[in-house]
């Protein structure tokens, strides 16, 4: 039997710390999945975990998603078999050849979802699901900003917004994302290499401001996020690409219009199997009907796992990018 191979980080640090070895796999366990990966999704949270930034017991496989097609099943399992094909996320461990997952995190994957589309989605499709729909609910007529456009999270929220009936302003950092934002059906696009974000923003919605930012970006863009809300409006800080947001001292939301702070979490969002299953079908309906288009842009093989945090904190990549075993 071939010894399945994986991405294994020793100690945190750079890319250089994932390495390719091989590993040895148990069989699944009561209320557990062994799957055969086809495709990893690759997120900023990886490189959280891989730093220590978030600290995972060492050592471990990164990787919280993915999809694949089930090769055994753990006692007391009576909703999936072997040969059935699902997605998963937040179980750690996605970068290897085969991985053991909690039945509780699995999710079917449709027949007319591909492997790699499931893999791309589920993370940041979720994310990008509860911000435009929980987080603040976007509604029709609304105008929202949403950093970083053209990466992961922001192709898949533009959609949602313009789809829930939002006017949508994206930021982005060269021609190239800026027409990956505009094909997602971003309204107005700001480059913000060449033009001040507040300033523009204001001047987009005649000094009213916006419903809703969902920022992804953290340091860079916090100050800047919360001039740019209108009265009440909701600054939804769901990631830290340029590093984190120091303290906040309340008063600065007063000071803004009385607004509103949210750090979400996806696993806040994901509370019940009901929830999950409610998310999870608009996820994919959305993806069938056409109206959610997933951009795979880079797929590196697994052993290339390196290289793939090195474009994505580097900033070279667009879209989703993706392992493949």
């Amino acid at each position: 039997m071939t010894v399945p191979k994986a991405i294994v980080v020793s100690e945190y640090g750079g890319p250089e710390v994932l390495v390719a070895a091989e590993v040895d796999i148990a069989g699944p366990g009561a209320g557990e999945l062994l799957v055969r990966v086809a495709a990893a999704g690759v997120n900023y949270i990886d490189t959280y975990q891989r730093s220590g930034a978030y600290p995972v017991p060492l050592p471990f496989t990164p990787g919280l998603e993915g999809a694949g097609t089930v090769e055994a099943v753990g006692d007391g399992v009576t909703d999936f078999a072997v040969g059935d094909r699902v997605g998963w996320t937040h179980s750690i461990g996605s970068y290897a050849e085969q991985v053991v997952i909690p039945v509780t995190w699995a999710v079917r994957v449709p027949d007319e979802v591909d492997d790699e589309t499931a893999a791309a989605i589920l993370l940041q499709g979720l994310t990008a699901h509860y911000l435009a729909a929980s987080t603040y609910p976007v509604q029709e007529g609304d105008t929202v900003l949403v950093h970083a456009a053209a990466g992961g999270v922001g192709l898949l929220l533009v959609q949602l917004a313009k789809a829930r009936g939002a006017r949508v302003i994206g930021t982005v950092s060269t021609p190239d994302k800026e027409r990956l934002a505009r094909d997602a059906g971003a309204d107005e696009v700001i480059r913000y290499d060449e033009q001040d974000f507040v300033a523009r923003t204001k001047e987009l919605t005649g000094d009213e401001g916006v419903a809703a930012v969902y920022d992804g970006v953290g340091a860079a863009t916090f100050d800047g996020s919360l001039q740019v809300l209108r009265r009440r409006g909701v600054l939804a800080l769901f990631g830290a690409a340029s590093g984190p947001v120091p303290p906040v001292d309340p008063q600065r939301l007063n000071a803004a219009g009385s607004v509103f702070l949210a750090r979400p979490t996806l696993s806040d969002h994901l509370a019940t199997p009901e929830e999950t299953r409610w998310r999870v079908d608009e996820l994919f309906g959305a993806v069938i009907g056409g109206d959610l288009r997933v951009s795979v842009t880079g797929r590196y093989p697994l052993v290339d796992a390196r290289r793939t945090h090195e474009d994505l904190e580097g900033r070279r990549t667009t879209g989703k990018l993706l392992l493949i075993p």
